[in-house]
């Protein structure tokens, strides 16, 4: 079984909303290039902001 890794040693990312960085997620494995923000939160913001 392959080692844990620490929470420090991940990629991470700034949210396009909040302006607060977020760290790698497992369940982001795939799409870790699409993700923009930390969460549901701050997605429904983001949506907000570009709508006229």
């Amino acid at each position: 079984m392959p080692r844990m890794r620490k929470k420090a040693d991940l990629p991470s990312k700034l949210c396009q909303a909040c302006g607060r960085p977020f760290a790698w997620r497992k369940k982001w494995r795939t799409v870790w290039d699409e993700v923009k923000t930390c969460s549901d939160r701050c997605k429904s913001e983001l949506r907000q902001k570009g709508r006229p």
